[in-house]
């Protein structure tokens, strides 16, 4: 019995090596194929990497950030660490407590001297989000409105502020609807030339409190400021909001629009919804005499869409989302892109909307009532304008049939 075991045992393994060196060959002629018959492709070369070959700014900081939140390279405990990838750039993981001017910019920027004050001024001070709030009204949302009117303003555009009150901003009950309205303020500093009007401010908000106002220069390249600051206010002050909308001072609103508009939305069309005139296949300009011009040591590369900045529309729970997602795209000088680029980040592209017309209507409609009953938005608008439309819409016996 002990031989005969020990033969069993000895063709066993004998059994055992031919299997194993026929697997082998198998495998070798088959060339790594998967089990569907394709042939196995493997990487030859790391699945993530930085561009290193683009200099502007922008770029590079943004790339910074990328790094900075990749859930990939994160820590142990899943929190994200920043990796330097730029000389200059520190491993500071709180990249939006430091308010102070960052003086590695003049070094990271090749023309930096050479360029206008106003993109110095946006550089030095590109990575600080968080300002001081000087006027709060914190009593504004106490009663969760279905839409919050959300006005950019300047210090001194007192008139355009009351005509919007007396008109498409009026806060209260329209059409069966909670409407809120607050107007942003920053700073009118000297340096740009204002007088001083802190009492008539100091009057006008403790008139109306509607005003936010924040500490901080208000400029054209910091309404980008101006936007973060109001989605950090809303999370904190408004969260219940249905629906946002914002836009300039100097826009005339069809708010009665607004509101069918928003009470006709399907349910799956509400959560994302940003509505606007998009702008599509855009860039930045080059022309140095254009307001809306950038240097390529800045950026290079083409514009996401997004919504012209004279006004849009978009859900609160979007709002909401694009407040965080601001934590992860770096400033950007212009403030529609900048929210365009947001909304990049969150897989989302703004939606065209005829009734939005940011560069005005045909000059011969202007002066017709009905031009306006299906429009939701017209730019730019007088104060006085403002006051004679609203008065043409709200008219009982206005027949556009």
């Amino acid at each position: 019995m002990s031989a005969s075991w020990r033969r069993l045992k000895v063709l066993g393994a004998m059994m055992m090596v031919n299997l194993f060196i026929y697997v082998m060959v198998e495998v070798s002629r088959s060339g790594g194929r998967e089990p569907g018959g394709s042939k196995v492709r493997m990487p030859s070369k790391r699945f993530w990497t930085r561009n290193p070959s683009i200099e502007a700014y922008w770029n590079r900081e943004q790339q910074r950030l990328d790094r900075v939140h990749n859930p990939i390279l994160g820590g142990e405990n899943g929190s994200s660490v920043a990796l330097p990838i730029w000389p200059g750039w520190t491993n500071a993981t709180d990249e939006l407590a430091s308010c102070d001017p960052d003086p590695a910019v003049t070094r990271l920027v090749k023309d930096y001297n050479s360029l206008p004050a106003r993109f110095k001024d946006f550089l030095v001070y590109m990575r600080c989000r968080s300002y001081p709030l000087l006027v709060d009204q914190p009593h504004v949302c106490k009663d969760q409105p279905f839409l919050l009117l959300v006005v950019k303003s300047l210090a001194p555009h007192f008139d355009r502020r009351q005509a919007i009150r007396e008109s498409w901003g009026r806060a209260g009950r329209v059409a069966n609807r909670t409407v809120a309205t607050v107007f942003l303020l920053g700073n009118a500093a000297a340096a740009d030339h204002h007088p001083d009007l802190s009492e008539m401010l100091r009057y006008e908000t403790s008139r109306h409190r509607d005003i936010l106002q924040w500490d901080y220069r208000d400029s054209f390249f910091n309404l980008t400021v101006k936007e973060v600051l109001f989605l950090d206010w809303l999370e904190l002050r408004c969260p219940n909001a249905s629906f946002v909308f914002k836009g300039d001072d100097d826009v005339f609103v069809n708010t009665p629009r607004v509101l069918d508009f928003l009470g006709g939305l399907a349910p799956a069309k509400v959560r994302d919804l940003f509505v606007g005139d998009v702008i599509t296949n855009a860039g930045p300009h080059r022309d140095k005499k254009l307001k809306y011009f950038i240097p390529e040591s800045l950026y290079v590369g083409q514009y996401p869409p997004y919504a012209g900045g004279g006004g849009f529309l978009y859900s609160g729970d979007l709002a909401l989302r694009l407040r965080n997602a601001s934590r992860h795209v770096a400033l950007y000088p212009i403030d529609d892109v900048y929210t365009g680029m947001c909304l990049r980040k969150l897989g989302l592209a703004p939606e065209k909307h005829k009734g939005f017309r940011t560069f005005d209507i045909e000059q011969k409609y202007r002066s017709n009532p009905c031009a306006y009953k299906g429009l939701v938005l017209v730019h730019s608008r007088t104060p006085q304008e403002m006051i004679k439309i609203w008065g043409w819409l709200s008219d009982p016996e206005l027949n556009c049939q």
